[in-house]
């Protein structure tokens, strides 16, 4: 097995020609959605129903509304990282999913949070994310206020409680304690690099720069590719959470696991970004690709990162699913209709060469999925909003 590079013309070439990664990666697939869709998806919705009946009960009605939107818009990303839960053994793996669902819903809500004005949006951002840092680390007490710096005033406790069901969620599953520490550095690296981000879109500064060029070091990637990694860093400790319902899981499997995901996140970053390029710029939305001047740059970087995911998916515990995960993630947004824009689709295709033939079937997966939900829409009409 060897890694080809992909040249300047556009000409297919692929960093998988072992028919072994097709093998084990689609049958990974197909175990995986076996297992999702038998013992995972039922409850994620019934977790997500619960978070939307909590949220329904913040009285502060800016809160309320921006926490239900976030489970309207963001609820998908839940479901999805929920596939990692898959990879538990089924008696944890109900837990491991409450955990993971629970942190996502965090995740999102604290996204949008820390996106609001605030006199001091560095402090209030620190302070608002320390609930997500919290969350993941034993040894820390939920007893801050974690919202002594925000104008809009406190949840009601919807946050605290996002927090506290993942905190106790972990200290049920057998090997949490082993990876403790990857999971705590995973979650102070994301924390920072979504709250530098925040305060550089809504104040200016490069705070955000100079922080991943100090601690892009030795990770594989440029610093801009690291931001948007670090950023999507929640990614790394959904997979750490599914392996720490495993009790054979061992603290050195962690490092590749969050090397597999930090390079991940960058793709999903990335490619979010550049399919929703349009609406983001029409809303005045932060676009993590503002930092690439030459959209053919951004093609060819983007590939790179690909096949060092790829690498790096390879030599990680659960191979197999990590290469699926990929794919998965590829293949969900270079499929998005938007995809196919004039700014979008030079990016989007250069990914999907880097990872032919390996992204094929996830291919048709998704874009079957998604020509199935276009035939829902145009039978039943439009899923109906959420209610502030």
């Amino acid at each position: 097995m060897h890694s080809v590079s992909s040249d300047s013309h556009g000409k297919r070439s692929t960093v998988f020609n072992d028919r072994r990664d097709l093998a084990t990666a689609g049958w990974a697939l197909v175990t995986a959605n076996a297992r999702y869709w038998t013992t995972v998806a039922p409850k994620v919705r019934a977790e997500l129903a619960g978070w939307e009946a909590r949220a329904r009960r913040i009285e502060e009605p800016g809160l309320r509304k921006l926490a239900l939107r976030k489970l309207h818009e963001e609820g998908f990303a839940a479901e999805v990282a929920a596939t990692l839960a898959t990879l538990t053994p089924p008696r944890l793996r109900a837990a491991t999913l409450h955990a993971i669902v629970a942190l996502e819903v965090m995740y999102d809500y604290l996204d949008a949070l820390t996106e609001l004005p605030s006199p001091d949006p560095l402090a209030n951002g620190r302070l608002l994310f320390r609930a997500f840092t919290d969350a993941l680390d034993p040894e820390a007490d939920l007893d801050e206020d974690y919202y002594h710096h925000n104008p809009s005033g406190a949840d009601g406790g919807y946050l605290r409680e996002l927090a506290t069901s993942v905190k106790q969620t972990l200290a049920t599953l057998p090997a949490a304690g082993a990876l403790a520490p990857a999971m705590r550095r995973a979650a102070a690296r994301c924390a920072e690099a979504e709250v530098l981000t925040h305060v550089a879109a809504l104040a200016g500064g490069s705070q955000a720069e100079t922080w991943a060029k100090q601690t892009a070091n030795g990770s594989g990637l440029q610093w801009r590719e690291y931001l948007a990694g670090a950023a999507s860093s929640v990614l790394a400790i959904h997979a750490l959470i599914a392996l720490a319902g495993d009790a054979r899981t061992t603290p050195e499997q962690a490092e590749p696991i969050d090397d597999v995901y930090l390079a991940l996140g960058v793709l999903s970053t990335m490619l979010d970004s550049v399919v929703d390029y349009e609406r983001d710029t029409a809303d005045d939305t932060l676009s993590y690709i503002r930092h690439y001047d030459d959209r053919a740059e951004l093609g060819e970087r983007l590939a790179v990162v690909a096949q060092e995911a790829a690498r790096r998916a390879r030599e990680a515990p659960a191979s197999a699913h990590h290469l699926m995960t990929l794919t998965g993630v590829a293949a969900y947004y270079t499929s998005a209709p938007s995809a196919s824009s004039e700014l979008a689709w030079p990016v989007a295709s250069r990914v999907q060469r880097e990872l032919w033939p390996l992204i094929t079937p996830t291919l048709a997966v998704m874009r079957s999925w998604r020509l199935a939900k276009r035939l829902r829409v145009r039978i039943h009409g439009a899923p109906p909003q959420m209610r502030p």
